[in-house]
């Protein structure tokens, strides 16, 4: 739970952390448009380069960003072992029944890790540079067209950054639920697998009363404090585009660009994939 970094912020003033939260979700699409359009290593090398920039001018530790890679690390080992090892190719290494082990599975198998990588550390660095409340303004400012059909978007809104905000509390809370247990004598991380999935009842029993209860002591605040989620609602801090919002504009369609122009010519390449 300690590795699971979606929805925690960095707090420390840097170019990233000026930009319009609007801009930052647009970007982050296409950064994932990007990711997904890329079909050679040229593509997701563009994609690093600019994943690069972004935490170097965002001042948040390269550490604390890798983070995330290791609350997925498991699927990320579980996709390069059933890529390498069941897809077929032209050039075989070892064979033994099904298994099969070649150059174009490791290959492929490689791309898989490093698009699964860039993915979750492009998700983390949204939340890494970005507070709640600027998140759900952003969220709401972007989805305002569906206003029109009558979807009520600034609760939508509002449900996001609850959400949001409750992931670090819930796996500090998680955490000292697993603590009490362990000083109560409880065996939770040792036996096989069918007492380990035991051993998340007392856990996730106590864990689940814990957020309903959180739930409704934050219901209960918002009452006090004459909260309406009202559409006619104002804003304490308006969003304005500035020049970093242009900046980030165009930094994002080049790579868009860029990845395009790769997979047009990568005949003329020398690592196709």
């Amino acid at each position: 739970m300690k590795d699971v970094s979606f929805g925690q912020y960095y707090p420390v003033k840097s170019f990233v952390h000026n930009m319009d939260p609007r801009l930052k979700l647009l970007f982050l699409i296409a950064y994932i448009v990007a990711i997904f359009l890329a079909r050679n290593f040229y593509g997701l090398a563009a994609c690093l380069v600019v994943l690069l920039l972004a935490i170097a001018f965002s001042r948040v530790p390269i550490l604390k960003v890798l983070r995330a890679i290791r609350g997925v690390l498991f699927l990320v080992l579980f996709t390069a072992v059933i890529n390498a090892f069941f897809r077929t190719g032209e050039t075989v290494y070892w064979q033994y029944g099904i298994l099969c082990v070649s150059k174009e599975g490791i290959v492929f198998s490689a791309f898989l890790v490093c698009r699964l990588i860039l993915l979750v550390t492009c998700s983390s660095m949204l939340t890494y540079t970005t507070t709640p409340v600027s998140l759900t303004d952003g969220i709401e400012s972007l989805l305002k067209p569906l206003t029109w059909i009558k979807i009520p978007v600034h609760i939508l809104a509002d449900v996001m950054s609850i959400a949001l905000r409750m992931i670090p509390v819930l796996m500090e809370e998680t955490e000292r639920i697993r603590s009490a247990q362990k000083a109560r004598g409880g065996d939770i991380e040792g036996g096989g697998l069918i007492k380990k999935i035991r051993a998340v009842v007392p856990i996730l029993v106590p864990l689940i009363l814990s957020a309903f209860r959180r739930a409704d002591e934050l219901g209960d605040a918002m009452d006090a404090r004459c909260y309406m989620a009202s559409k006619k609602r104002t804003k304490y801090k308006k969003l304005r585009f500035t020049w970093r919002d242009l900046i980030g504009f165009f930094v994002g369609a080049a790579l868009i660009t860029g990845v395009v122009l790769f997979n047009v010519y990568e005949a003329f390449l020398w690592l196709p994939v």
